[in-house]
């Protein structure tokens, strides 16, 4: 079993409650760990062995261009999306952050977290 991250994704984009998020949008950080058998790639050299992180990386982009009212939600869709779409995953850790978030504080970033195994 191996590991492939992708880190520090950025994107604006326009989830949260408030209408003012669906108007101006907001920055967002996105990190994925992906968990896989790289045993085949690593001899191979071959992409079609492998997590190809291009795939992943498209992934969070798509998803994160729909509107959602809560990063769980958006989060979630990732998830799924990746284990649908990428057999040779076997667990994905996701990381959804909103940058500044317009919580009536000095905040530097709100992030919500989920991990989801294969079945």
């Amino acid at each position: 079993m191996g590991t492939i991250k992708v880190e520090n994704i950025r994107l604006y984009a326009y989830h949260g409650c408030l209408e003012e998020e669906a108007k101006i949008g907001s920055e967002y950080r996105v990190d994925v760990e992906v968990k896989a058998d790289l045993s085949a790639s690593s001899v191979s050299d071959e992409l079609a062995d492998t997590v190809d992180y291009v795939h992943l990386n498209l992934v969070v982009k798509e998803e994160m261009a729909i509107r959602s009212k809560l990063l769980e939600h958006v989060a979630r869709r990732i998830v799924h999306r990746i284990l649908e779409e990428l057999p040779s995953v076997e667990a994905v850790d996701i990381a959804v952050s909103k940058i500044n978030p317009p919580i009536g504080g000095e905040v530097a970033q709100v992030t919500v977290v989920l991990s989801e195994h294969r079945n």
